[in-house]
């Protein structure tokens, strides 16, 4: 399962995919639904659903992962050129000087480019400690003027993102680009593999779109699936590194984590207090498959449950389930994949287990 895990997470990585252009990883995760024996479908939006048929009396479960990652558009072309950005997503601005980009034109026409960074020895001691807003910011892709840059396909609005790389840091952890959430399209796919012969509640499986652009893309899914119960799978903020470990106790390599508690509170005023039966059911079956559970609460963070739970006339029963991440939203993040294991196991057992009578009323839950 690891090495599975693994090469998929790494093959997805590698693909561009900013939110509103996911077609080469959605096509790329439909062929691992075909070769399962999954038939699947795609919406207006792009979001790519396949359900598994289950018990009539239980509640159904959908699982959540999107496809998309974070990026930029190209907002001017310069006469010269060098091409101006608008950012799309929380894309940290100062993580951006001097890093590679890909120019998302098509496949076989991809163009790479890097974000310019001033030169150190014109660079006065102000401008030394000086984040450059991304507006300032320029891609030089190698065009000596703005028609050789047409030419190659440039136009306003085409996607830019990181450029894709993917590597392994010693021998369980894996770094690279849209680690959020391509590592969770590939837990979501070894779990469409496990539980493919049905047996459980019914299962959606939603690869979601638009995610990191307004965390709405998924809701067409929703609402034609009408799932009881939603499983978002994302990442969890690791704070096992320096700057980071006043903020809680989650560590790389120690297993998958659960939300507690997320909230954005920067512009949008939402997140998610997860279902009670959920924690409980998740917290139970971990201790039963004797993985390690971790526990997080964050503020700053949020999912697309954030709006999947005031879905239908009673909303959604929802809980957000993730892997330990380092450097979220840089272009290398990092996580482990005993944690990428342990979560895909976590959620095998916890699905198969979802049955009648499964408490969705907030008065029955005996904590």
């Amino acid at each position: 399962m690891r090495e599975r895990l693994a090469a998929l997470s790494m093959e997805l990585m590698a693909l561009p995919g900013l939110a509103g252009h996911e077609d080469r990883v959605r096509a790329r995760i439909a062929r691992e639904l075909e070769a399962i024996g999954l038939a699947h479908r795609t919406d207006r939006l792009g979001n790519l659903v396949a359900t598994i048929p289950g018990a009539a009396d239980a509640p159904s479960v959908m699982l959540v992962a999107h496809m998309d990652q974070l990026g930029f558009v190209v907002r001017k072309i310069e006469a010269d050129g060098f091409l101006r950005l608008e950012r799309l997503g929380g894309v940290p601005e100062r993580a951006l000087a001097a890093q590679a980009v890909l120019l998302q034109i098509g496949e076989g026409r991809d163009r790479p480019g890097v974000i310019a960074n001033k030169s150190h020895h014109a660079t006065t001691p102000e401008e030394k400690y000086r984040v450059v807003p991304y507006q300032e910011l320029y891609v030089d892709a190698g065009f000596d003027s703005a028609g050789a840059a047409r030419a190659a396909g440039v136009k306003i609005g085409t996607p830019v993102v990181y450029a894709p790389r993917a590597m392994m840091l010693g021998q369980h952890r894996l770094a690279g680009t849209a680690i959020d959430d391509r590592a969770a399209c590939a837990v979501a796919v070894e779990c469409a593999r496990a539980l493919a012969a049905g047996g459980g509640p019914t299962l959606h499986l939603a690869f979601s779109v638009q995610e990191e652009f307004n965390l709405r893309g998924v809701l067409p899914a929703i609402r034609a699936c009408a799932p009881d119960i939603v499983i978002q799978i994302d990442l969890v903020l690791a704070t096992d590194t320096p700057d980071m470990s006043a903020r809680g106790e989650v560590r790389l390599g120690d297993g998958p984590a659960i939300s507690l508690y997320s909230f954005h509170g920067r512009g949008t005023l939402n997140g998610l207090i997860p279902h009670p039966a959920l924690v409980a059911h998740f917290a139970r079956t971990a201790e039963g498959a004797g993985v390690s559970l971790q526990r997080s609460a964050h503020v700053g963070a949020l999912t697309e449950t954030s709006y999947i739970q005031l879905e239908g006339r009673e909303g959604v029963a929802c809980i957000d389930l993730g892997f330990p991440m380092r450097y979220s939203h840089s272009a290398l993040e990092v996580c482990d994949l005993r944690d990428l294991e342990g979560l895909t196991r976590l959620l095998i057992e916890g699905i198969a287990r979802i049955g009648p009578g499964f408490p969705l009323n907030r008065d029955e839950v005996r904590r």
